[in-house]
């Protein structure tokens, strides 16, 4: 899930104290050790060729990069039980005489691929492998792992959502329909639903490091990889020298209760940002009033907008409520990144021109195929949905945007499978996790937080908030960035580099200082 605000990894603990300790146990940490702790038995790690093709669709990773599976139980608390595999591919530092410390490379979601963003990454630059190798992980579940715990239910699901009402009860019957089925066939092979959780994938990551016998390394994560590597850091100290957290989701924050909290932060800085640009404040003098107006009538009148097909492929049907409106805006922050483009297809909309909104939200769905769905609903329904409820989530939306109609704040924002999600964690049904699964992440770690201004999916605030348990951090804005910072700006990718080689202290963050709003389109 897109739902997080900067992050990045950083960080190895050299020693733990018990006295250090003491605090970590009070969030469930298994206890005082002075040594590294032990692997689960029947854990290994073995090489292997790397996936060709990568993903469906993606061409195959280099020679640059080696790969192999770690053997891990899917459920540590059922000793005996089936084990499963988890994908692993290093990526070798460019320099001859690399670091001794990697970077282990944690993906959002919950439910997307490490191995996938591999192929992504090494085409930014500065190179984070510049001197120093990065270990890509598909968490259980999910990419090349095995099992992979993928629901083509859902995904035609998602694809058929755009053309129906978002807010009409039998869309919601639909998509949990979709949920329940694949749940049903999952089960039925019998996997172990709820052991697809933060827990598990934390304690994978652990095992992880210590079958490729590497003493320590910095901890990059990224959206849901956020929220995996701070209880990572608070559960399997450990090994960690430095993380960093991009586009921060945080464990002792409710996620649900925060979206449309998030969303409305995100609505104000893009309107502010848009003002301030002459060229966008002279195309579009009033926007926000135009935005929440439109939602209005769109949740009374919804549009229905046809998309012409390309090279011959058939046309597409969008129909455009008031939740698809508000949702647009947020989902726009996401990659591919379209929120230059968002006021302009606002002001269109608004004119009774759907086609460029239209073509925003097409462009945002993920292929079918990519989603480890087993991960993502284990870790939401049991981490998340399961602390709150409908009212509580309900409540904080009206209070952050009250003038939005209560069938628009009745979903959620983000991708469509969020949009219902208390109905959809019914139907898949693997409890509740551990109290102690949501306590804060307090350590001395060296830290760096990086936040886009324009991420609604994870906003500003989980930063700030995930801030105060790391001693030892310093939090970035960047200006008119959303989802996922790395990936998105040469100074954010230059200061991680620093700073994996100086976590504590003396990196050059000074070309933040220098970034502004990128201008919108106003054509």
């Amino acid at each position: 899930m897109g739902t997080v605000s900067g992050g990045a990894e950083r960080g190895r603990i050299r020693a733990v104290a018990c006295l250090a300790v003491a605090v970590l146990l009070a969030a469930g940490a298994a206890g005082c050790q002075n040594e590294e702790p032990k692997p689960a038995g029947r854990t290994g790690y073995a090489p292997a060729p790397c996936p060709a093709p990568n993903v469906s669709g993606v061409s195959a990773l280099g020679p640059e990069f080696s790969c192999g599976y770690l053997t891990v139980p899917e459920n540590r608390a059922k000793p005996g039980g089936r084990t499963i595999k988890i994908a692993v591919a290093r990526l070798k530092a460019a320099a001859a005489r690399p670091r001794p410390d990697p970077v282990v490379w944690l993906t959002g979601g919950p439910g997307g691929s490490g191995l996938l963003d591999a192929f992504t990454v090494i085409r930014h630059k500065p190179a984070i492998n510049a001197d120093r190798d990065v270990v890509f992980v598909d968490q259980r579940g999910t990419g090349r792992s095995d099992p992979l715990l993928s629901c083509p239910e859902i995904d035609a699901f998602t694809r058929q959502a755009v053309t129906l009402v978002s807010t009409d009860p039998e869309t919601t019957r639909k998509g949990v329909e979709a949920t329940r089925s694949c749940r049903a066939r999952l089960a039925g092979m019998g996997y172990d639903l709820p052991a697809y959780n933060t827990t598990e994938n934390a304690a994978d990551i652990a095992d992880l490091r210590t079958a490729l016998g590497i003493k320590e390394w910095n901890v990059y994560g990224v959206s849901y990889g956020t929220d995996l590597a701070l209880q990572l850091l608070r559960d399997h100290p450990h090994g960690i020298r430095s993380l960093v957290l991009d586009s921060v989701v945080t464990p002792d924050r409710n996620l649900l209760e925060g979206l449309w909290i998030n969303a409305a932060d995100q609505y104000r800085a893009m309107f502010a940002a848009c003002t301030a640009q002459p060229a966008c404040q002279a195309a579009y003098p009033d926007l926000q009033a135009e935005f929440a107006a439109t939602v209005r009538r769109l949740d009374r009148r919804p549009l229905t907008v046809t998309v012409p097909g390309e090279a011959g492929s058939p046309a597409t049907t969008v129909v455009f409520d008031g939740y698809q409106l508000a949702n647009m805006v947020v989902v726009a922050a996401l990659p591919p990144w379209a929120l230059t483009t968002v006021p302009a297809a606002v002001h269109a909309l608004a004119a009774g021109n759907g086609l460029p909104a239209a073509k925003t939200v097409l462009a945002g769905q993920s292929p079918p195929g990519f989603v480890g769905w087993g991960l993502f609903y284990g870790v939401v329904c049991r981490e998340q949905a399961a602390f709150t409820d409908h009212a509580k989530v309900r409540a904080a939306a009206r209070a952050a945007l009250p003038d939005f109609p209560d069938r628009v704040l009745s979903l959620l924002p983000q991708q469509e499978f969020v949009a219902r999600i208390f109905a959809d964690c019914a139907a898949w049904d693997v409890g509740r996790a551990a109290p102690r699964v949501t306590a804060q992440t307090r350590s001395g770690v060296p830290a760096l937080l990086m936040s886009g201004t324009f991420d609604g999916p994870a906003g500003t605030r989980w930063a700030a908030a995930a801030a105060t348990g790391l001693s030892h951090s310093r939090t970035l804005r960047f200006p008119g960035l959303g989802h996922s910072v790395f990936l998105q700006s040469g100074c954010a990718r230059a200061i991680l580099v620093g700073f994996f080689n100086q976590p504590s202290g003396g990196y050059d963050t000074s070309c933040v200082d220098t970034l502004t709003v990128p201008p919108f389109a106003t054509g």
